[in-house]
């Protein structure tokens, strides 16, 4: 049986504990691989590791070091086929979305390679006697830990970042999709990454986590993941004032107004709740429609989810729930809307089609008639699980969709670009995309207000969250 170990200064390394994870294939419910298990000791071998290897790579010029981001990007593009195999069969992904994916990490890449040769302080003048500056340093290690839903993509908006200003990084896969990170720092360092500026240590989240926050050489942590796993790291951080960026949990809302181009929104909110089978945190599935076409939009985008298809294979609309844990909590929201009196208008269940086999499908599920204050409007989901609530006109609008815990994403469909800007404005939420819903560019940043999290990926200003900001004052 094949087995995913760590990967630090350069090697593979078995985890200290000698013990493994089951890792099963979610397109088929079966047994695939075994995950190292690893603990606080492997931790710190590769805090270890990270530390050794800081100096040269913080002091190399930062064109140099771009010109590895760069090589490591064209590294993973020349391994597309490697990598997106790896993927699929950790996460159940289609193809198609493999493929978007692995561009995107590649991108992340090649735009902060390129961008960190144009970071620089500010002189300030105060006067003739004085010349002050302001720099960016980086932190030294930097811990990353991050989800399962889209393993190579978010580990790369923090990596690239990360390296291209100096740091270097202990990451932190799930252990639920391990392979395609340690496969990626295998793949950056052929391509110049000198060995242990990239370690990977994989293992279980309440072991690895705690131990890499109290590691007292990792001075900055970035974490994807729950609210309540946020909220834990959080604790540790504030007693160590440990610098976090978390991006957490999400209910994005998608309004749709009555002047928008219904059909456009109704494929486009489909995209919204159903992409990567809706194990993103910015899914749009609160859909919040106007009253004055409520009926006549919710007939389109029924005729529009009924195109989806379900399925592990290259061209499926989206593929399979990646743990076997989410697939069973989404089944457990279809009693909850059970009870609180919602039917489907689709879906509701598991896919049922034989070829599917024992992986773990859902339908595409919306429900109608939906009132921000259930239980299925408020809880994220996670699935593929759409609500579809009415409003009665802007501010009502603006009411419902900052009727939320989370703030990570909106949506607005209109053709009133005065009404776009006021609503934009107003919404509680990191991102607001207008007229599609994904909007996924690296150079945008991203991130969450209230208990979405905080700090910002992606962008020139996560080269900020990645630095600490020193001024040098000089009298003359």
């Amino acid at each position: 049986m094949e087995r995913v170990l760590n990967y630090i200064g350069g090697r593979s390394e078995k985890p200290s504990t000698n013990e493994y994870i089951d890792k099963i294939d979610p397109r088929t419910n079966i047994k695939q691989k075994e995950v190292a298990s690893s603990g606080p000791q492997d931790v710190d071998n590769a805090v270890a590791a990270a530390v050794a290897a800081l100096p040269a790579w913080r002091d190399m010029r930062p064109s140099e070091r771009g010109r590895v981001l760069v090589e490591v990007a064209r590294s993973v593009r020349s391994s597309v086929g490697r990598l997106g195999d790896i993927e699929r069969a950790k996460t159940g992904k289609p193809g198609r979305e493999m493929a978007q994916l692995i561009d995107l990490t590649a991108q992340y890449l090649e735009f902060y390679g390129g961008i960190v040769n144009a970071m620089d302080g500010d002189v300030i003048n105060v006067g003739p006697n004085y010349h002050i500056y302001t720099r960016r340093d980086p932190f030294g290690v930097v811990g990353i830990i991050l989800p399962w839903n889209a393993p190579l993509h978010q580990a790369a908006r923090a990596i690239a970042p990360a390296l291209a200003t100096g740091n270097t990084i202990v990451a932190k896969p799930s252990e639920f999709t391990s392979g395609s990170l340690v496969e990626f720092a295998r793949l950056a360092e052929e391509a110049g990454l000198p060995a242990g500026v990239l370690n990977v240590v994989v293992g279980m989240g309440p072991v690895i986590g705690p131990a890499m926050a109290n590691n007292l050489a990792v001075r900055k942590i970035s974490f994807t993941g729950s609210v309540r796993a946020g909220q834990e790291l959080g604790k540790i951080a504030a007693e160590r004032i440990l610098p976090l960026t978390l991006e957490l949990g999400g209910k994005s809302a998608n309004i749709v107004f009555d002047d928008a181009d219904l059909d456009a929104a109704a494929k486009g909110s489909t995209t919204a709740f159903t992409w990567n089978s809706g194990q993103w945190c910015a899914a749009g599935t609160r859909l919040l429609v106007q009253e004055s076409i409520y009926d006549q939009f919710v007939t389109k985008l029924l005729a529009s989810v009924a195109t989806l298809r379900v399925g592990p294979d290259d061209d499926a609309s989206y593929g399979a729930i990646t743990t076997q844990a989410q697939y069973e909590k989404i089944q457990a929201f279809f009693e909850i809307a059970r009870r609180d009196g919602l039917t489907p208008a689709t879906g509701g269940k598991i896919a049922s089609d034989p070829a599917l086999g024992g992986g773990w499908f859902i339908e595409p599920t919306i429900y109608t008639d939906v009132t921000n204050d259930m239980q299925i409007a408020r809880e994220e989901v996670f699935g593929p699980v759409l609500s579809v609530i009415r409003f009665r006109d802007e501010a009502d609008a603006v009411r419902i969709a900052n009727d939320s815990e989370f703030g990570l994403s909106a949506g607005i469909w209109s053709r009133d670009i005065g009404r776009v800007h006021r609503v934009a404005g107003q919404l509680e939420a990191g991102r607001i995309v207008v007229n599609e819903y994904g909007g996924g560019f690296v150079q945008t940043p991203t991130g969450g207000y209230k208990n979405s999290g905080y700090g910002r990926e992606q962008g020139i200003e996560a080269l900020a969250h990645y630095t600490q900001l020193k001024s040098v004052i000089i009298r003359l």
